[in-house]
């Protein structure tokens, strides 16, 4: 199966057909990454362009391996070396960029909607590397990739999303994606961090989400913990006394994580604010995934570069086994 679209603006958008697809591709070619030459001539002559308005290591560094890796030409941008910094606009930035005739353009904003915006006046593909506290969906995608290889499914796990809710674009992109795959979603944090009706989100889907503030209660026989990190520079600490408080009450632990289930995974998007929503211990542990995530990241970025260039799942599966 192919993607029939041009741009990954969130998850809500996707059916549970692209969702497949996409993360059976990044399957396909997660072996890339592990060959001694890295690369396949897919992309050749293609150009992606990065346009960083945030600060990224994980997700620009992976976006733009994931692009080498496809024999695409990759230019990176951050807005601190670009014009923005004499006053032009986002969308007259886009303007300038597409003039220059790129096929993908993928961006981080700090305002939610920015990709969309992009999208309406773009031809080029464009791909939501971040908006806000809106969407992430490259991120859910790999989590889900790495649940779905240690669990072997995603329909009907436990899966816990703890910490800072209210700032996370990765809390809810994971929630569309993982209740739209049938995960039973548990989320919990400080009532002041938790947006009201956030568990209507699943509305709709096979899945279904219940929000707590008992850490605890969210961990109690949890087959997967998605742990996020305290946003400090979007003032999350103003909604909690102080950081030492957040992290007695809703820091991960190695004595909490004996609450959940004996093959519990542990994820994280990082960075990791080792101490505060999670021990090192435990970020070191066996149960932990978060390095794993990362090497995934690339796959799926692989994949979804791929896919809305206009390859196909089986395009993909022919180009790893040449």
């Amino acid at each position: 199966m192919a993607l029939h679209r041009k741009n990954l603006l969130g998850i809500r958008e996707l059916s549970i057909d692209e969702i497949l697809t996409i993360l059976d591709t990044a399957e396909a070619f997660k072996e890339i990454s592990r060959r001694p030459i890295k690369k396949v001539p897919t992309l050749r002559g293609r150009t992606v362009i990065n346009l960083f308005f945030e600060s990224s290591t994980r997700t620009r560094t992976s976006f733009e391996i994931a692009a080498k890796r496809l024999s695409a030409d990759t230019i990176n941008i951050s807005v601190s070396t670009s014009s923005v910094t004499k006053g032009e606009t986002l969308l007259d930035t886009a303007r300038n960029l597409e003039a220059m005739v790129p096929d993908a353009i993928v961006i981080r904003h700090s305002s939610a909607g920015a990709p969309h915006q992009l999208a309406t006046i773009c031809k080029t593909s464009v791909i939501n590397a971040g908006d806000g506290a809106n969407e992430h969906p490259t991120q859910a995608l790999l989590d889900a990739l790495t649940i779905r290889n240690h669990k072997g499914r995603i329909e009907g796990l436990q899966i816990a999303i703890i910490g800072d809710i209210s700032h996370s674009r990765v809390a809810r992109s994971n929630l569309h994606l993982l209740t739209k795959l049938g995960a039973q979603v548990r989320v919990a944090g400080p009532a002041t961090l938790i947006p009201p009706s956030f568990d209507k989100i699943a509305e709709g889907s096979s899945g279904s989400v219940v929000t707590t503030t008992s850490i605890d209660e969210a961990i109690d026989g949890a087959d997967v913990l998605l742990m996020l990190r305290v946003q400090l520079e979007r003032e999350a600490s103003a909604f909690f006394p102080s950081l030492r408080e957040y992290s007695y009450f809703y820091g991960l632990t190695a004595k909490r994580l004996q609450k959940a289930k004996k093959d519990v995974i542990v994820i994280h998007p990082g960075p990791v604010n080792r101490g505060v929503e999670i021990a090192s211990d435990v970020v070191d542990g066996p149960y932990s995934l978060i390095y794993e995530q990362v090497t995934n990241g690339v796959a799926v970025r692989m994949a979804v570069l791929y896919l809305l260039m206009g390859g196909s799942q089986s395009e993909a599966v022919r180009e790893v086994n040449r």
